[in-house]
């Protein structure tokens, strides 16, 4: 672990903690530590659910650090989708709006819905869920033309996904997509984590995998 200092010129550096960091051949994968808002990149990612409620978790703090327009307008794409009797937004899927008063630090925030482990029929096969949300996440940011994205670790808050299996699906989905054949044009991809018991079985994941990872560890780089 160490200690790195971010930030845009025009905000107060901050000091921020750096688990990991792996170079692919298209862009850097960060783990580090704090709180989402707290970052600057092109992209937010949130962890919404299907009905883009904003109501659980990380997600409800994103909503109320970004204000009362981005209820709104999650709540008028809710109303719209249930006229055709469709959800907001279907597990896998993900929606893009505005960053309203989080906009000095990012340009979008995308709501992806991943896999929520409450709901029987999807921790089920959560394993194929979590892997498509991703792909489906950076269809979306290449459309975007993002570089850098700050998100947390999809469904490993109050979606339940299991820790230990979470944390090894997502490092590999994510350094696969970064050192694949496809450049998707994301330079720099953080993963944002607080909890200790996610960051723990994070890095024991890390640990035991690395030689398998894509990618060269740089952590003592930056």
């Amino acid at each position: 672990m160490r200690t790195i200092y971010v930030g845009r010129p025009s905000l107060l550096d901050m000091m921020v903690e750096l688990y990991m960091a792996r170079t692919c051949k298209w862009g850097v994968l960060k783990v580090i530590g704090g709180d989402v808002w707290e970052h600057s990149a092109d992209v937010l990612v949130t962890p919404a659910n299907n009905r883009l409620s904003g109501r659980e978790g990380l997600d409800a703090m994103i909503h109320q650090k970004a204000g009362k327009e981005l209820s709104e307008v999650t709540r008028n794409i809710c109303l719209e989708m249930r006229k055709i009797n469709a959800p907001p937004c279907a597990v896998t899927s993900n929606v893009v709006t505005q960053p309203y008063k989080l906009g000095d630090r990012f340009k979008h925030i995308i709501h992806a819905v991943g896999p929520d482990c409450r709901r029987p029929n999807q921790d089920d096969t959560r394993r194929e869920l979590l892997p498509e949300t991703y792909y489906n996440l950076f269809d979306t940011l290449r459309e975007l033309k993002a570089e850098t994205v700050i998100a947390p670790p999809l469904s490993m808050g109050v979606f339940g996904f299991p820790h230990r299996e979470g944390a090894r699906i997502t490092l590999s989905v994510l350094l696969g997509i970064l050192d694949g054949e496809e450049d998707y044009g994301i330079r720099e991809y953080s993963i944002v984590v607080k909890e200790r018991n996610f960051i723990n079985n994070m890095r024991t994941v890390y640990r035991e995998g690395e030689d398998q990872f894509p990618g060269i560890d740089t952590t003592n780089e930056i």
